[in-house]
């Protein structure tokens, strides 16, 4: 049976405090890091990148997930990698060439996922799936923290789970990205969810450490 995870998003830290942050949320019992980078192109919004990365990795002992949300991703995995990344997730939407990209990832030794929009169909993964280690569905629109859960994408998760098992790649993680809350972690969980990646729900609520612990009691 796979570990449930947590995957507390920085996203909603407190950037003039980010090594406090992380260390709360490690110390918490969170089980990743998540790090979204956007490029102001692929999505409205532009955050960090490798060298902040590779400043986070020396304040924690936590795998960092890497979420790229960035047009042409295949140019700056190198750079991700060196930084200390442990997986390395991009969009289906935003390079043409998947199967190069998921590759040359997995070249680096690091774990190759993949994400969806909302609007885009599970077909996008059909004939890469048993290369990846994770997938992960964007359960709001990418580009900005604080969005509300997409309820639809309820249905999205069942018939990956469907996928999965068809193709016999059972072992790949499951991770939603955005919404996630107390409210919904055990929904989510029960519909096949394997990582959780919350922001807002953590790093904005009244007692961080505590939701955390909450979190994974939902989920265990």
């Amino acid at each position: 049976m796979k570990l449930k995870k947590i995957a507390p998003s920085i996203l909603s830290a407190d950037f003039a405090n980010l090594q406090r942050d992380i260390e709360m949320v490690e110390k918490a019992g969170a089980h990743l890091i998540h790090i979204d980078v956007m490029d102001g192109h692929f999505v409205p919004n532009i955050t960090i990148g490798p060298p902040v990365v590779k400043s986070i990795k020396r304040v924690t002992k936590l795998p960092l997930d890497v979420h790229l949300m960035i047009t042409e991703p295949e140019k700056y995995i190198d750079a991700f990698a060196k930084a200390g990344a442990d997986y390395i997730t991009i969009h289906a939407e935003a390079t043409p060439h998947l199967h190069r990209v998921i590759q040359q990832i997995k070249s680096y030794g690091i774990k190759a996922g993949v994400s969806l929009n909302p609007h885009s169909p599970l077909s996008h993964l059909e004939y890469v799936l048993c290369d990846l280690d994770l997938v992960l569905i964007m359960t709001v629109n990418p580009g900005f923290g604080g969005q509300s859960f997409i309820a639809s994408s309820y249905d999205k998760l069942v018939q990956l789970q469907r996928m999965l098992k068809n193709q016999q790649c059972q072992s790949l993680e499951v991770a939603v990205d955005g919404g996630v809350s107390l409210s919904n972690i055990k929904q989510l969980s029960d519909a096949g969810v394997d990582i959780f990646v919350a922001g807002s729900a953590i790093f904005k609520s009244e007692d961080p450490a505590k939701t955390i612990k909450k979190m994974i009691r939902e989920i265990s």
